[in-house]
């Protein structure tokens, strides 16, 4: 069982032979441990989904010969605490320092979990004046043992959280760059009634205008980001469009302030010119790929990861990376 613990969601994978036979997401995720201050949420829902996944299949937990856990769900937030390590990191460094535990006081089901852990920033200038250096990170192993990308290279995840992982020439993790713009984009549209501007009544597929990209770049570049989310509404009242197009105006805007992330990755090292991976929605690729083009001239190759069968495998395959390399204790 390979479990992926998000900020918001949680998919759990059922794994026989490399192969991913089953799949559960469930709607909890360390978002829950915040808002109630403890982690009982997210454990109940993990167990709970674990059992369903088993009842899908109709397997008992004997059946089961251990979990391996990544993800925010070693984090202060999730299940248990594994001490980061500090990049750069060899990806075996991260089964060498995986932790392994068969505990109900974690994990209430009697089956041994491998916890992996996550990787933080090499601390620039001390105190508050190096705090843009700062940053802490999970994910990237599916892509580099999947994929096999040219070296050095820089892997975007557009998800919960926009990451930009930078992979030097030996293959290392050796940093990354975090914004929260894609949990902000959720909580404008359902907390908002900018939500009530991008929603239709009869579903609509993603639409791309490099013209709307590049007015939402402007507005946040002129007027600041939130200012140009507010107009995603006015828009709605002044001009003749669509809710597709207010939501990529939306969409844009975000990516837009993100742009910031980049000149901060340049100066922790990344080297940019080098071969960028994209995995995450379609839609916010694009755009994603339009302004780094168009605003900050970086026009070297890109990979898509979009299929949500593919993101899935990177997952499985980077847990799998780390269990091959990982040996049970005893009580496994």
């Amino acid at each position: 069982m390979v479990i992926n613990c998000g900020s918001t969601n949680t998919r759990l994978y059922l794994i026989k032979d490399q192969a991913v036979i089953s799949k559960n997401e469930i709607p909890v995720g360390v978002n829950s441990t915040a808002a109630t201050g403890n982690n009982a949420a997210l454990k109940e829902g993990i167990a709970a989904g674990f059992q369903q996944l088993l009842a899908q299949e109709s397997l008992t937990l004997n059946d089961v010969c251990f979990a391996i856990a990544s993800g925010i769900i070693t984090s202060n937030l999730g299940l248990v605490e594994i001490p980061h390590l500090t990049a750069p990191v060899n990806i075996d460094d991260l089964a060498t320092f995986a932790r392994q535990y068969r505990d109900p006081a974690i994990f209430p089901i009697d089956i041994p979990v491998v916890f992996i852990p996550g990787i933080k920033n090499a601390a620039g200038k001390g105190g508050w004046e190096g705090i843009t250096s700062l940053d802490l990170m999970r994910g990237a192993i599916g892509v580099l043992s999947r994929h096999k990308p040219a070296l050095p290279c820089t892997i975007i995840e557009l998800g919960s959280t926009t990451k930009l992982i930078h992979i030097d020439a030996q293959g290392r993790l050796a940093g990354n760059m975090t914004s929260l713009s894609g949990q902000v984009y959720a909580a404008v549209l359902k907390e908002t009634f900018i939500g009530s501007s991008v929603k239709s009544a009869e579903p609509q597929p993603d639409c791309f205008s490099e013209q709307i990209a590049d007015a939402a770049y402007r507005s946040v570049q002129q007027s600041g980001l939130l200012r140009t989310i507010l107009l995603t509404r006015f828009i709605q009242f002044s001009l003749d469009t669509q809710p597709s197009e207010r939501k990529l105006f939306c969409e844009a805007a975000m990516a837009a302030d993100d742009m910031k992330l980049f000149a901060d990755a340049q100066q922790q090292g990344f080297d940019l010119n080098s071969e960028m991976i994209f995995v995450g929605n379609a839609q916010r690729c694009h755009i994603y790929q339009h302004m780094m083009k168009n605003v900050l001239g970086l026009t070297r190759p890109t990979t898509l990861i979009t299929a949500r069968d593919e993101i899935d495998r990177l997952v499985v395959e980077g847990a799998g990376y780390i269990a091959a390399r990982v040996e049970l204790g005893p009580q496994g």
